[in-house]
């Protein structure tokens, strides 16, 4: 703690809740995120930038999550989002399909063209 009066009277005042556990606490936050903080660390501060966190409801299985977050990664074809996952191609077009009729995804072009993107 670079302050530890100033950290004492926040403290005090119920401003923070222990000292020295909030980057560890933010780390956490983001630990399953595809998105993650920044860090830029300055001679007499500090500038952390926290992206927004989309939270997927726990409606949806693992294997969903998995896939949606593949396509939040930028993969938009049924072959991208297979070899990401690991999954099998009827497997992907299974969740793919599940994961359009629960409105989390688009569903855009039709055959060969057809390509994936998150709903907004």
């Amino acid at each position: 703690m670079r302050n530890s009066i100033i950290a004492n009277v926040f403290f005090r005042l119920g401003l923070i809740e222990q000292f020295g556990t909030g980057v560890r606490r933010i780390n956490d936050s983001y630990r399953s995120s595809l998105v993650q903080p920044q860090f830029e660390i300055f001679d007499n501060s500090i500038k952390i930038i926290l992206p927004v966190l989309k939270f997927i409801t726990d409606d949806l299985s693992n294997d969903e999550k998995r896939v949606y977050q593949i396509i939040h990664e930028g993969a938009d074809t049924t072959k991208q989002i297979s070899q990401m996952s690991k999954f099998g191609r009827t497997k992907v077009l299974k969740i793919l399909r599940q994961l359009e009729k629960q409105g989390y995804i688009r569903r855009m072009g039709e055959g060969r063209a057809t390509k994936y993107i998150l709903s907004k």
